[in-house]
């Protein structure tokens, strides 16, 4: 069951997560967290001129909700639904990028070397706290982002 969280403008441009945060906490709440691993989808409601050419990911007031959003749940890729795309969407919002006609986003190697090293020491901590497995999981967040983690990865930060 996807789980759809509404943004505004009006949310957006005050930098007011409570959206968000209605869904999320009633999920850790509820104690229902894991049940809900990648259902979650943020729709983006963000009037712009019809000549903007912008993408979402471009418009600075949107990055910034995107970087509160991220200081409050580090964890929260864990929750997005990475088929339609939202886990990509995620770091667009967060690890600088450009885009190309041809081939599609291009993120800042080095910032995005950092954001999923960052995210993947969060994951595992999370994950563990929550008494989930987090290898799996973890490789297969790093693989959407072009990045093979080696089993001897983990044997070093276990």
């Amino acid at each position: 069951m996807t789980l759809k969280i509404p943004l505004n403008s009006q949310n957006i441009n005050h930098l007011n997560l409570s959206p968000a945060q209605t869904v999320i906490e009633k999920l850790l709440q509820q104690g229902k967290i894991a049940s809900h691993e990648q259902q979650l989808q943020l729709d983006i409601d963000y009037p712009r001129e019809p000549d903007d050419p912008r993408e979402l990911s471009e418009i600075p007031e949107i990055r910034l909700w995107f970087i509160r959003l991220d200081a409050q749940y580090p964890w929260l890729p864990f929750l997005l639904d990475w088929k339609s795309g939202e886990f990509v969407r995620y770091t667009a919002m967060l690890v600088p990028h450009q885009f190309n006609r041809t081939e599609g986003i291009q993120y800042n190697p080095e910032a995005l070397e950092i954001f999923v090293m960052q995210k993947v020491f969060v994951l595992k901590n999370w994950l563990q706290q929550q008494d989930m497995p987090s290898k799996s999981r973890i490789q297969s967040m790093a693989r959407l982002l072009g990045y093979e983690l080696d089993d001897g990865f983990f044997d070093l930060i276990s």
